[in-house]
Order: C-alpha cells, then sequence, then structure tokens
C-alpha cells in the first residue's frame, strides 16, 4: 500500500545531435493538475517541435501519455515506462524537444526521451509514503528515557515534543508496526505512559527508511 512520489517540481536537460531535450516533472494529484502542468509546459514551449507528456496517478488508478507529433511509441510512452520502472506514482512528466535538424531514428528517439525523463526523476525529491499511525504519548520524566530508547527501533518519526509537567511526543509509526509498539511502551512503562491512537495516513518515511538507489 505505500508508494513513491515526488515532493516538488524538478527539470534537467541535455543535448542529443543538437536537438534539446527538456524533462520536467511535478507533483499532481488530480487529472486537472496533471493536464494543468502539461499545458503550462506547453505554454512555456510555444516554439518547440515536440511537448510529449507521461503522467500516473493514485486516484481511479489512471496512467496516460502523449507522443505529440512524434512516431508513435517512440516518446510517450518511454517516459510512462520510465515511471512505472521507478514506481512512482502522482507525478507528471514532460519532455519538451526543440529539433536541431538531425533526425534521430526511432531507437534514437526512445532513447533520448528515456534520458530526459530519468534526468528529471533523478533531481526530484522522492518520497517514501508509507501507511502509518499518529500515535501521541504522554510520559513521566522518568519514563522518557526508555520511552526515547524504544522508538528509533520502530522506524518513528517524531513529529512533535513538549517537554512540561510531563513528556509529551507526536510520533507517527507505520501501520503494521503500530500495535507491537504500543505494546512494547506499555511494558516498558509499566502501563503508565499513555497512548492515544489519532488515526491512519500517508506520510513520507524517506528520512527512516532509504529509497534504494538503482
Amino acid at each position: 500500500m505505500n508508494y513513491l512520489t515526488i515532493s516538488t517540481p524538478a527539470k534537467a536537460s541535455f543535448i542529443e545531435k543538437r536537438s534539446e531535450f527538456i524533462g520536467y516533472i511535478a507533483p499532481v494529484k488530480t487529472n486537472d493538475q496533471a493536464v494543468d502542468f502539461v499545458n503550462s509546459i506547453k505554454a512555456l514551449h510555444r516554439k518547440a517541435k515536440h511537448n510529449v507528456y507521461a503522467y500516473i496517478l493514485r486516484q481511479d488508478n489512471i496512467s496516460r501519455y502523449s507522443d505529440d507529433g512524434e512516431p508513435q511509441g517512440t516518446a510517450g510512452v518511454p517516459v510512462l515506462d520510465v515511471l512505472q520502472k521507478r514506481g512512482l506514482t502522482d507525478v507528471c512528466v514532460v519532455v519538451t524537444r526543440y529539433f536541431g535538424g538531425i533526425l534521430l531514428g526511432g531507437g534514437g528517439l526512445v532513447r533520448a526521451y528515456s534520458h530526459a525523463a530519468s534526468l528529471a526523476c533523478d533531481e526530484a525529491e522522492i518520497m517514501n509514503m508509507c501507511l502509518c499511525r499518529r500515535l501521541k504519548i504522554s510520559t513521566d520524566y522518568g519514563m522518557y528515557g526508555k520511552v526515547s530508547y524504544v522508538l528509533p527501533s520502530f522506524n518513528t518519526i517524531t513529529v512533535s515534543s513538549d517537554f512540561g509537567s510531563d513528556v509529551l511526543l507526536e510520533i507517527l509509526v507505520l501501520s503494521e508496526k503500530a500495535d507491537a509498539l504500543k505494546n512494547e511502551l506499555t511494558e516498558i512503562t509499566n502501563g503508565n505512559a499513555i497512548i492515544e491512537d489519532c488515526g491512519e495516513l500517508y506520510e513520507d518515511f524517506s528520512s527512516v527508511l532509504p529509497i534504494a538507489k538503482e
């Protein structure tokens, strides 16, 4: 149920036989957002010969692409293939091409559009979105040391901490580890820790669960 996406837009470019390829990638949540992003790049590069795109959305499991005038299967499909192989979703990639006068051939186009999409992906900050639970933990100072020692072994993320009359922690823990963590905290504090489960959500866990590089 976890998925990979990106945090902010990014871009990269290169020259192949005098043709310039500019890859853009942006986070999108809906079909309308994807279309708006594609149109914004087209407006930015009105003089470009091609603005090829592909996007994948979690909502309704949508994936779409366009060759935008390039020979069928040489542009949009390779861009989409890059996104699929990297496991990215809720993203849109547009590759703009300024034709340099030298034909690249079908294989050359596939490699060029794939490379532009890959470069854009490389420039983006990838987020590892995991299904998790938000817990609020209240404990006294005498037990805080034990609690703070246990949390890293469960790959938790601390959202906030408040050191008042008691220690109040707000953390995120992977859903599959939530019950085990609650039991562990109850045991090490002899039941004195107050644990409030605030529900389930998706959050970025890339800081504690690094994403494997290709």
